[in-house]
């Protein structure tokens, strides 16, 4: 069985998984509109991924006999100011999942649960992945700028990422 504070701690978590996924599905829409596919490409997979994080969440409530309670998830802003605007925000917000997961762990520690402990690890190594190619994707539009062949030909690249990488 879960505590009370785990338990509501897990849904919190929960609650802000489906926001990324809502918040990358967002994004995925605009850079569709600016005539960027391969970066929507990119973050619809990311948005999918996201899901998967919650479910996993989800289904780990319900092993350990708990209820899971989902929450209002915030509406996503429709524009951004560029694709560098765009994975600016995906890394600070990749941060900000990290910050609450770590959090959560810190949680499960005090509270000596080793289960959750044990499942939350798989969410802490996830973390560095995400942040890690969120900061290469920005690095790389940095690079590239905010128009030419450039922006074009690493569209292209974002667009051939495949689920589950």
């Amino acid at each position: 069985m879960l505590s009370p504070s785990i338990e509501s701690a897990i849904n919190l978590q929960l609650k802000h998984e489906i926001e990324s996924a809502y918040l990358y599905l967002a994004m995925s829409a605009y850079c569709e509109s600016v005539n960027l596919p391969g970066i929507a490409t990119w973050l619809r997979i990311q948005w999918q991924e996201e899901l998967s994080h919650g479910m996993k969440l989800f289904r780990y409530v319900n092993d350990r006999r708990g209820r899971v309670t989902l929450e209002t998830v915030e509406k996503p802003p429709k524009d951004y100011a560029s694709p560098i605007a765009v994975f600016t925000l995906v890394l600070e917000h990749e941060r900000k999942v990290t910050a609450a997961i770590n959090n959560l762990y810190d949680l499960a520690i005090r509270e000596n649960d080793h289960a959750t402990q044990i499942e939350l690890q798989w969410f802490v190594q996830e973390q560095v992945e995400e942040e890690k190619n969120a900061d290469e994707v920005l690095h790389m539009l940095r690079m590239v700028g905010e128009s030419g062949l450039s922006l074009l030909m690493l569209d292209r690249q974002l667009g051939q990422r495949a689920a589950g990488k």
